[in-house]
């Protein structure tokens, strides 16, 4: 019904992932006809409602501010029951500016200067720069890599935890950069060791939408992490291809929390939300799932071909299984050479623009990130010229 294998001109939207004099400064001069497999953002048109709605919306040519009504969280509560069978609460849901920027928030709003923060690294880089910038310590917990898959250590969490007493623990579920699902038991181990030693827990589901094997187990599932002191956030930037509206919620079941960090918003005066974003939820929300369903299909044929196109021209590679998302986490120290030395020559002698692993924070030093959320085509020419490469 819908198709992504259509291949769309994105250079002239100066979008950051195809615009050649952005991808320059940050990789160097690269070709013209460069190939972007970098920064997580699809190169598939978002949703036909979406779409539709904000061409009614811009087509009615007034864009004055907007606020939170019912049908945005009737929008939220519904999807959440439905996608992952979960129960939230109008009061719990709070709008906000993207992900990214509501982390910078909630540090400021948990923490003081000389505390410390938990993550599992390698994990999303925005994670450390919400809270070095506040002044706060990052505390990484490495993940362990066996049988190709990460894992949690929770001895070393809990040594860290008594030692460091962490204020928060920023949790990524399902995790960016490898795709791993963590399993319900997981989420309640790790919840119950923040109620034990006072650990406030920030989990991240941002890319939970996009389930390619196994399922996916929501941090408000009854059972798994406590509510008390329990933060979650949440979009439908990645799943509908909506980065760009800067647009994000947050749900915290307990009225203390969220008293708290309603106030560190008011501080940042983030107050009416973004006209397209909230359009946008609502239509992705109640009326694109079947499209979500179908985009979720291609992805894992796109897994599946990367897997295979891997392991039979990359001997020196090895790709964990993207449980979730559209990111590939892929292990390249067998090549005897970093992932900042193969990012750059790729970039600059095939075109073909991959993430350097050692930004994530620590321990990702001999990974590549690679984006295949694009068509078919562009990603097997992508494979390609890399195969060729020198």
């Amino acid at each position: 019904m819908y198709d992504f294998d259509e291949i769309i001109e994105r250079k002239s939207d100066r979008c950051r992932k195809w615009d050649h004099q952005y991808v320059c400064s940050r990789f160097g001069e690269v070709p013209q006809d460069f190939i972007p497999l970098w920064i997580a953002d699809m190169d598939f048109k978002s949703p036909p409602a979406v779409i539709e709605r904000f061409t009614q919306v811009a087509q009615h040519g007034t864009f004055g501010y907007t606020w939170c009504f019912d049908e945005f969280y009737d929008a939220v509560v519904r999807f959440q029951a439905e996608r992952h069978q979960v129960t939230v609460l109008r009061e719990w849901v709070t709008l906000s500016y993207g992900t990214v920027s509501t982390l910078h928030y909630l540090v400021q709003a948990f923490c003081q200067p000389g505390d410390c923060v938990m993550m599992n690294t390698p994990v999303y880089d925005p994670f450390a720069h919400a809270v070095t910038r506040q002044n706060v310590t990052v505390l990484t917990n490495p993940l362990v890599a066996r049988d190709n898959r990460y894992h949690l250590d929770f001895d070393h969490i809990e040594a860290q935890m008594r030692e460091h007493r962490p204020k928060v623990w920023l949790f990524c579920s399902p995790h960016n950069p490898s795709g791993r699902i963590w399993t319900a038991a997981e989420i309640k181990q790790v919840s119950d060791l923040c109620l034990q030693y006072g650990v406030l827990l920030v989990i991240d589901e941002v890319h939970a939408e996009h389930v390619l094997y196994g399922s996916f187990t929501g941090c408000l599932r009854p059972g798994c992490a406590a509510p008390e002191n329990l933060i979650l956030l949440t979009s439908p930037n990645k799943a509908f291809n909506l980065g760009g509206l800067k647009t994000s919620y947050s749900i915290i079941p307990d009225p203390a929390l969220r008293a708290q960090f309603r106030r560190q918003l008011e501080k940042n005066s983030i107050t009416s939300p973004n006209l397209f974003g909230v359009w946008g939820i609502i239509e992705a929300y109640n009326n694109s799932t079947d499209w979500l369903d179908e985009l979720n299909n291609y992805l894992r044929g796109n897994a599946d071909y990367l897997t295979q196109a891997v392991a039979e021209h990359f001997p020196d590679w090895q790709m964990m299984q993207p449980e979730s998302s559209y990111l590939a986490w892929v292990n390249i120290s067998a090549t005897g050479r970093t992932a900042t030395e193969l990012t750059l020559d790729y970039a600059r002698q095939t075109g073909v623009v991959v993430e350097d692993g050692s930004h994530y924070v620590a321990d990702g030093e001999q990974y590549l990130r690679i984006n295949f959320g694009t068509p078919r085509a562009l990603l097997a020419e992508a494979v390609n010229r890399l195969k060729n490469a020198r």
